[in-house]
C-alpha cells in the first residue's frame, strides 16, 4: 500500500514537471511572438515577460518647478496629477505622444503634472482600466509623488472610475472629463456656456453615485408600520433617480435654448448666402494656430493664447481677396484626438460653420511630432459634421519652427497644401492668392451700361460679383462683370442692344 502511494506521488510529480516544462516552452514562444509588432516589424523595445506589462514612466512630463520662488504668483494650489495611459496598439512613440498631449491638456486645465506612466495591454481592464495589480503600483506612485489626482488617457466607464478610486485613494479623472473642464473654463458666450453645460450633464448622467433605497422618497405599505396607505407602497423614487430626472429636465431645457440661439446664427448665414458672400471656415487641431491665422488674414484681434482650446466661441470676420472679392472667415473650435462624443453633439450647431462653408482652411501644426495624426483626427470630426464635399486647403502653420524634412513630406502627401507662418507672415501672400483661386466664382458673365442714377447696381456688382472691366461714359458706367443669377437679372435691362 505504501509503495503504491509512493509510486502515485512520483507519477504526480513527473506530470507536474512535464506540465511546468510545457508551460515554460509556451511562455518562451509567447515572448518571441510579443517581441514583434502586429505588422511583423520589431518595435525596438524587448522586455522580459514580467516587465512587458509593467507601468513605464514617460520621461519629460513633469512640470513641477524646482525653485519655489518661481511659484509665488500662484494664489491657489494647483491640482497635482499623475498621468496613466494604456497602450493597446501602435508604437511606444505613439503612446508617449498621446500621454504628452494629455499632459498639455492637464496644464491647460491648471494642473501640475508630476509623473506619467503607460502600460502595454491588449485592451483596458474592464474593472480598473490598468488591472488590480498595476492599480496598487499606481497607488504607490501617487503616495511617492504626493499627487492628489490621477488622470487616465481614455474615457473610463462609471465602474472603472469607482474601482480605480477605491484602490488609489485619490480622485480619478478621465480624458473626457478633463477636456470638458477646459471647455468650461474657456467658454465665454452664452451659447458656448450652454453647449458645455449640456455636454457635462450628458457625461455625468450615467456616473451619478447613489445609495439605493436608503434615500427613498416614499416607503409606504404594510412593511413600514402601517403608514402610507393605497398607492404609496413600494420604494418609490430614490434620491439618485430624482437627481437623474432633474438632470434630464435641465438637458431638455438646454437643448431648447441652444436651438433658439442657433436660429439667430442661421438667419445671419442665410443673409450672407442671399448676398452671395462666399464663406471660408478655419478648422484644425487645437493650438495649431487658427486664431493667429485669422488675425493675420483679417486683423480681427481675436484672442491668441498658447493653450489648448483657447477658442470656443466661433468668430466670423469679413475679409477681401487680393482681387477685391469679399468673403467671410470663421474661426471654429479646435479638435483633438478622441474628442468626446458628448462635445461633438453639443457643439454640432457651432461646427455647422464648417459644413456650410464654401472652403475649409485645414490648419495643421507643422512643428508637432505627429502632424499626420492631427490631420486624421480633424478629418474624422469634419466627416461627423457632414462637410465631406467642401473643398479643402491644408495650411501647414508654424513653418518657421518645423523640421524642413517634415514640411517636405507633408507637402508631398497633401496635394492641396501650403506652408505658412502666421507668426512671421511667411507664405501669407501665396495663401491669399490660393483662397482667391479656390473660392466659388459667380456663374454669369454680363456686360451692362448702367445709368448713373442706378449707381447702387454698380456698387452691388463690386460687392457681390467680380468686376472684369469698368468704364465711365457719357451715358453711364459700362461694366463687364461675373455675377450670380439674381444680380444678373437686375442688370439685364441695361445690356446694350448692339452688343
Amino acid at each position: 500500500m505504501t509503495s503504491s502511494s509512493s509510486a502515485s506521488k512520483d507519477a504526480q510529480s513527473f506530470t507536474e514537471n512535464v506540465t511546468e516544462s510545457l508551460r515554460a516552452d509556451a511562455l518562451m514562444e509567447e515572448d518571441v511572438a510579443w517581441s514583434y509588432e502586429v505588422d511583423g516589424e520589431r518595435d525596438g523595445d524587448q522586455f522580459e515577460r514580467s516587465d512587458r506589462a509593467a507601468l513605464r514612466r514617460v520621461a519629460g512630463l513633469s512640470t513641477e518647478l524646482e525653485d519655489v520662488t518661481e511659484v509665488e504668483y500662484r494664489q491657489l494650489r494647483l491640482e497635482r496629477v499623475v498621468l496613466v495611459g494604456v497602450w493597446t496598439s501602435g508604437t511606444v512613440l505613439d503612446a508617449e505622444n498621446s500621454l504628452a498631449e494629455l499632459a498639455a491638456l492637464a496644464e491647460t486645465a491648471g494642473a501640475l503634472v508630476l509623473d506619467g506612466v503607460i502600460q502595454r495591454r491588449d485592451k483596458p481592464d474592464p474593472a480598473t482600466y490598468i488591472g488590480s495589480g498595476k492599480a496598487i503600483e499606481l497607488r504607490d506612485i501617487v503616495l511617492e509623488t504626493g499627487a492628489d489626482t490621477v488622470v487616465c488617457d481614455g474615457e473610463l466607464s462609471p465602474g472603472q472610475l469607482i474601482h480605480l478610486e477605491d484602490v488609489v485613494k485619490v480622485k480619478v479623472v478621465d480624458r473626457t472629463a478633463l477636456i470638458l473642464d477646459i471647455f468650461a473654463q474657456h467658454a465665454k458666450s452664452r451659447e458656448g456656456k450652454a453647449q458645455v453645460a449640456l455636454a457635462q450633464m450628458q457625461y455625468m448622467l450615467p456616473r451619478l453615485r447613489g445609495w439605493g433605497q436608503s434615500l427613498s422618497r416614499q416607503m409606504g405599505g404594510a412593511g413600514s408600520g402601517g403608514g402610507g396607505g393605497m398607492a404609496t407602497r413600494g420604494p418609490g423614487e430614490t434620491k439618485i433617480e430624482t437627481d437623474r430626472r432633474r438632470i434630464r429636465e435641465k438637458m431638455a431645457k438646454m437643448r431648447r435654448e441652444i436651438a433658439e440661439m442657433k436660429t439667430g446664427r442661421d438667419i445671419k448665414r442665410q443673409e450672407r448666402k442671399r448676398n452671395q458672400v462666399p464663406s471660408v471656415a478655419i478648422a484644425g487641431y487645437t493650438n495649431a494656430g487658427k486664431s493667429s491665422l485669422l488675425n493675420r488674414l483679417t486683423g480681427a484681434g481675436v484672442l491668441v493664447e498658447n493653450a489648448l482650446f483657447a477658442t470656443l466661441d466661433p468668430t466670423v470676420r469679413r475679409a477681401e481677396t487680393p482681387s477685391g472679392r469679399v468673403y467671410t472667415l470663421a474661426d471654429t473650435v479646435g479638435f483633438v484626438r478622441h474628442l468626446p462624443h458628448h462635445l461633438v453633439e453639443a457643439f454640432r450647431s457651432t461646427m455647422e460653420e464648417v459644413g456650410e462653408s464654401d472652403l475649409i482652411l485645414h490648419v495643421v501644426d507643422g512643428s508637432h511630432p505627429a502632424p499626420e495624426e492631427q490631420l486624421a483626427a480633424v478629418r474624422e470630426v469634419i466627416r461627423d459634421v457632414g462637410a465631406l464635399n467642401v473643398r479643402e486647403i491644408v495650411v501647414i502653420n508654424k513653418a518657421d519652427a518645423a523640421d524642413p524634412v517634415v514640411l517636405q513630406r507633408l507637402l508631398r502627401i497633401e496635394r492641396h497644401a501650403i506652408a505658412v507662418s502666421a507668426r512671421t507672415g511667411a507664405g501669407m501672400a501665396e495663401l491669399l492668392a490660393l483662397i482667391d483661386a479656390e473660392l466659388p466664382r459667380p456663374a454669369v458673365e454680363i456686360e451692362a451700361l448702367v445709368p448713373y442714377t442706378h449707381g447702387g447696381l454698380v456698387s452691388r456688382a463690386h460687392a457681390e460679383g467680380e468686376v472684369v472691366s469698368e468704364e465711365h461714359t457719357g451715358e453711364g458706367t459700362l461694366i463687364k462683370v461675373r455675377v450670380h443669377e439674381e444680380l444678373a437679372s437686375d442688370l439685364a435691362p441695361y445690356v446694350p442692344a448692339t452688343r
